[in-house]
């Protein structure tokens, strides 16, 4: 088979000659293994390899797009065909478009992204069952709904009939475990696990383990607390679902609908003054870098939050041009869809208190470890959530405590946030524990 590069030429070079005014082509190539473990045996290894390519053709202004894991010459020249065939009969979108050329990216950087080598199958049994072993050595600790290993490489390449030709590769290593403590109606579940691009970087699986054992035992008769008005503390494995929310806030496709609560507040306080969020796709071995964006287009940091004050949406070429802006380098895309506006590596600045600092103040309040449900409007910025943790008692985490709903709005939540100074990067969006004055704790 063409290397990815010659392989789009070439699939570009059909789409004009077939009518075609316009095209860009994504090649995806996909390797994964993983295992499952559990109570000492292995219960499932799998493994997969795909490949896919994705066309996009534009005739006027009407554009059509498909896909096919088939690449043959033959297979080729159905694609163009069928692709060609649609954008004529397609209704014009005068916002769709390749991106501006003065804006693609030329020289492709490299973030040190892929590990080249391959794990034995042997070597994520060892991961998946010293973690499962580790947690269920933790006192309390009853049983075990599994752990597993997992390592994937993935092989991206992209190319626009506008002058774009690029490609890049990636890895994944990652070690999960769960595990349950306590019995009967009493038993309680916790997990952890860790993901990183090197098989160098990745926490010792027995940690990891233990770490799961520990949480786990921690949650063991959990205490119901009455419904109440006060701080609420997020643990930084959760923290970063509320810059969750601000992502999906200020994504360029649901400013351009209307339907964002934050849609008219560009360039406002959105935070309390010296909050920072940025937006990183150039970081080394990060979770979500990227050298290039879905189109193309050169990527850069974005301060998304500059001393509490917001100062982009997040922006592909369409959205940009439906809102008279111009794209921020966060297009994303698959072989069979088109370009959608996307995050990428994205972190809260860190504070300058330590949690213990955070909550030594607080009579009353909530230190949340786990969220259920989504129920969050985000066009109104109502937030209300099942949530289970620890209750705070003069400055000191207590007791579990489970079956609550804590409750607020966005646009109250945000400006009463305060960060930690305990910054981790260990997933695609990373928090410091966050405190969030004033939220109501629905329990009994």
């Amino acid at each position: 088979m063409a290397e990815p590069l010659d392989l789009l030429d070439d699939l570009l070079g059909r789409a004009r000659r077939a009518g075609a005014d316009a095209a860009d082509a994504l090649y995806f190539e996909a390797i994964s293994l993983g295992a499952s473990w559990r109570l000492g045996k292995l219960e499932e290894l799998e493994r997969s390899e795909t490949r896919d390519l994705g066309l996009r053709v534009f005739v006027g202004q009407s554009q059509a797009i498909v896909s096919s894991s088939e690449i043959d010459s033959v297979a080729l020249d159905r694609l163009v065909e069928r692709a060609v065939g649609m954008a004529k009969v397609a209704p014009p979108d005068r916002f769709a478009g390749l991106a501006d050329p003065a804006l693609l990216e030329r020289d492709p950087p490299d973030l040190d992204m892929f590990d080249p080598e391959e794990p034995d199958p042997q070597v994520l049994f060892d991961r998946a069952a010293k973690a499962e072993v580790a947690a269920l050595a933790v006192p309390g600790v009853t049983n075990s709904e599994g752990a597993s290993s997992s390592w994937g490489a993935n092989r991206v390449g992209m190319a626009t009939s506008g002058g774009f030709a690029g490609e890049y590769r990636n890895s994944m290593h990652s070690v999960s475990v769960s595990v349950l403590a306590g019995t009967g109606t009493g038993m309680e579940r916790d997990y952890d696990y860790a993901a990183t691009r090197f098989a160098a970087d990745l926490d010792d699986p027995e940690a990891i383990g233990r770490h799961a054992g520990e949480k786990t035992v921690r949650r063991l008769n959990p205490r119901k607390v009455k419904t109440a008005r006060v701080p609420v503390v997020f643990d930084p494995r959760i923290s970063s679902s509320l810059i969750g929310h601000l992502l999906g806030a200020i994504n360029g496709a649901a400013i351009t609908r209307g339907t964002s609560f934050l849609k008219d507040r560009m360039g406002e306080q959105i935070f309390a003054p010296g909050i920072e969020i940025i937006d990183d796709p150039s970081r080394r071995r990060g979770l979500r870098s990227r050298p290039f964006d879905g189109e193309g287009v050169r990527v850069s940091l974005h301060k998304l939050i500059d001393d509490g004050r917001l100062t982009t949406w997040l922006l592909d070429s369409a959205s940009a041009r439906q809102l008279g802006l111009v794209t921020t380098g966060h297009a994303a895309r698959g072989t069979s869809g088109p370009p959608s506006p996307s995050a990428s590596n994205v972190h809260m600045t860190p504070g300058v208190l330590s949690p213990a600092e955070l909550i030594s103040d607080i009579d009353s309040g909530f230190y949340v470890t786990e969220l259920i449900g989504s129920g969050v409007n985000g066009i109104t910025g109502d937030y209300s959530r099942g949530a289970a943790g620890y209750w705070i008692e003069k400055g000191e985490i207590l007791y579990p405590v489970s079956e609550l709903t804590i409750a607020g709005n966005l646009k109250d939540m945000f400006p009463r946030l305060t960060p930690a100074n305990d910054l981790t990067f260990r997933f695609g969006t990373n928090a410091p524990t966050l405190r969030v004055e004033g939220m109501t704790v629905a329990g009994t």
